[in-house]
């Protein structure tokens, strides 16, 4: 007979450097302390997420746990950086031996150690984006695929396809079939060439990032002595924005803690918001049902926005169905109601926005300390245009201003040739965009154009197209198809009765082939299209394409101006998507374009759990405000394309959410300087 015998660790009594109980709040203190096993901590939007965070790192090295025995994953260096640095302060000496980072840095440290059982060399190559491109190149070569013949998608779109498939965990041919369906008659060969690049990667000893974590869980669940050594090592695994996890990296946290069950994860479901690149929200939402005995923490106080902007993201939120239910409470005094501000048009939101934005500085509020967040790039094109009129300084989050983006200027560079057949640089830009014309190869086709538009042949009805007929000698045979095409649609936009109708030109050039263009080499292609649509729109306010062309080179032209002239410190009014905002904070925030079918956008509505999504967003840009929320839609806008006609718009549905009790509304109407 026989049985167990527990042995108990003995240790003396421990002598906390840290008063808990007096550093934090009582549910912060909670989930701080909360003894090993499972636990999930909700930290709502503004609660002192990193702060619990840090603390709990602190409290689990007080409580004796060595600190190469914890293991801390964030999405960002600065975040690792921020919390190490913060732990260090908290306990007055160096954590050398914790192991926290990037979930793609700690991958990397630990393949570097077991590269050999992987058919790698310890010193292999991290490639970024780029070289992993050129990679997928050489392996197209390799395949000897034409891609042109083919429409075949290039290195930078299958880079995406390869990410999504990889972070998903799904097959290659399932994620081809739902996310990029047009590529699904090309599916064995997109499939042949991921075993290339795999094979090329192995021989070259190069790793992609995203090896870094498929190849240490494939790592960890072919090779027991490899998996049991961390599981074993790795006493704690402490996650922060769980929410925002895949499927590969939920893996992986799963399977580090699958002996000890000590992972505590930290996030919040109400912020959930990047399914479009591969998170799943079901991680966060079914952890206590993967992990049986966790112990689930909320911490609801919020210490960022006042009384009145948290009761209007609680009602915003409240209607998802698919959540943990909480209820921001304020830890602030009250301020101002949100304002809700119908326009009539998305010019008028504009001017509302700007003056306003005027306003608040003479009132002392810095223009860095104010924000206007939107949904989609696009939503901003009349607010760009009128600060750049206003003379307002702002920068954008992503970088690129809408008339800097690549397809606004590719499109652009038909209208500016057709109506100026000498712009050299446009005609250039238009003619790489064939298959197989390099820049040499323009420069050839650009010096037998020029020969022959001055010919008498080409003094016709058509005289461009004509001219180019006459080159189709000098263009690669890989791209005399697309050259017929080329031709066909100048020979359309050099009409008369068209090349005085710019938003008529941008429509026939994207139908004319250039959607093609776009599906074949971005990922993200639908925006890029929705852009295009809304330049159309933009375009139909001009009376000819001389007009159009002259106001966008002005617009350009002048941010290009003011990158350069304004100092770098120089304060700006910042103007940036939702999701480029999730973690900042501003004193004043405005929301814009909330109308149905833009925020929320038409092709989120296919789905409830599409919708939802959304609704987390709408939260995420409410609750980056401090003290003051505006929230403003215009009631007409441009038709969602290049046919001309304001529509009418709806109220976005999340609007209807938010009692009219909890906002104050405004009407807008025209200044009268004679009245009294």
């Amino acid at each position: 007979m026989s049985r167990e015998y527990v042995l108990k660790t003995f240790r003396p009594a421990v002598n906390l450097q840290i008063d808990y109980a007096k550093e934090l709040n009582p549910q912060q203190h909670a989930a701080v302390t909360a003894p090993p096993g499972p636990a999930l901590v909700i930290a709502g939007a503004g609660s002192g997420k990193t702060r619990t965070l840090t603390y709990r790192v602190a409290f689990l090295l007080e409580q004796g746990v060595p600190a190469d025995r914890i293991l801390l994953l964030t999405f960002t260096n600065k975040a690792a950086k921020e919390m190490m640095r913060r732990v260090t302060e908290l306990l007055g000496s160096e954590l050398k031996d914790l192991w926290g980072g990037t979930f793609h840095s700690v991958g990397a440290r630990i393949l570097r150690r077991h590269a050999e059982t992987l058919g790698y060399k310890p010193d292999f190559t991290i490639m970024d984006r780029d070289d992993a491109e050129d990679l997928l190149k050489a392996c197209i070569g390799d395949a000897d695929i034409d891609v042109k013949a083919t429409r075949f998608p290039k290195a930078e779109a299958l880079a995406e396809v390869f990410s999504m498939a990889v972070n998903t965990q799904q097959p290659l041919g399932k994620m081809v079939e739902a996310q990029y369906p047009w590529f699904m008659p090309l599916t064995a060969q997109i499939e042949d060439l991921a075993r290339r690049y795999a094979e090329r990667k192995r021989a070259t000893n190069n790793m992609d990032f995203d090896d870094l974590l498929a190849l240490w869980l494939r790592l960890m669940r072919e090779h027991e002595d490899t998996r049991d050594r961390y599981q074993r090592k790795f006493q704690f695994v402490l996650v922060d924005e769980y929410q925002d996890t895949n499927k590969l990296q939920a893996d992986l946290i799963d399977l580090l803690a699958a002996k000890h069950h000590n992972v505590t994860a930290v996030g919040d479901d109400s912020q959930s918001i990047y399914a479009w690149r591969g998170a799943n929200f079901r991680n966060i939402l079914e952890f206590p049902k993967r992990y049986a005995a966790a112990k689930v923490f909320k911490i609801e106080t919020n210490y960022r926005s006042t009384p009145e902007i948290l009761t209007v993201a609680n009602a915003a939120i409240a209607p998802n169905i698919h959540q943990f239910r909480k209820e921001l409470a304020p830890a602030r005094k009250p301020g101002p109601k949100p304002i809700v501000v119908a326009c009539n048009t998305g010019e008028e939101q504009a001017a509302f926005v700007a003056q306003r934005v005027l306003e608040l500085r003479e009132e002392g509020v810095a223009l860095d300390r104010m924000a206007v967040l939107y949904r989609s790039h696009f939503h901003a094109l009349e607010l760009q245009l009128e600060l750049t009129r206003r003379n307002i300084p702002f920068s954008i989050t992503s970088g690129i201003r809408f008339f800097e983006q690549a397809h606004i200027k590719d499109v652009a560079a038909w209208l500016k040739w057709i109506t100026n057949p000498a712009d050299e640089l446009s005609f250039k830009r238009l003619a790489m965009m064939l298959p197989g014309v390099g820049a040499k190869g323009a420069a050839k086709l650009w010096a037998k154009f020029s020969a022959e538009v001055q010919s008498p042949k080409s003094k016709v009805q058509s005289p461009l197209a004509t001219a180019l007929q006459a080159c189709a000698a000098a263009v690669p045979k890989k791209a005399a198809t697309a050259w017929a095409q080329f031709v066909a649609t100048v020979a359309q936009l050099e009409a008369p009765d068209v090349r005085v109708k710019p938003a008529q030109m941008i429509e026939w050039v994207v139908e004319a082939g250039y959607e093609d263009y776009l599906k074949d080499n971005y990922d993200n292609y639908r925006n890029r299209l929705d852009d295009l649509e809304q330049l159309g729109g933009f375009a139909l306010q001009f009376a000819s394409t001389e007009e159009f062309l002259t106001q966008l080179s002005l617009l350009t032209n002048l941010e290009a101006e003011d990158d350069k002239t304004r100092p770098a410190d120089e304060e700006r009014l910042r103007l940036s998507t939702v999701h480029q905002a999730k973690g900042l904070e501003f004193d004043v925030v405005f929301v814009i374009m909330l109308c149905d079918g833009l925020f929320p956008s038409a092709r989120s509505l296919e789905t409830p759990e599409g919708e939802e999504e959304e609704r987390r967003l709408f939260y995420v840009a409410i609750t980056r405000a401090r003290n003051e929320l505006y929230l403003s839609h215009p009631i007409f806008r441009a038709a969602h394309g290049y046919s001309g006609g304001d529509t009418l718009q709806q109220p976005s549905r999340f609007l209807k959410d938010i009692a009219k009790d909890l906002v104050e509304e405004w009407n807008l109407k025209p200044f009268n300087p004679y009245s009294a």
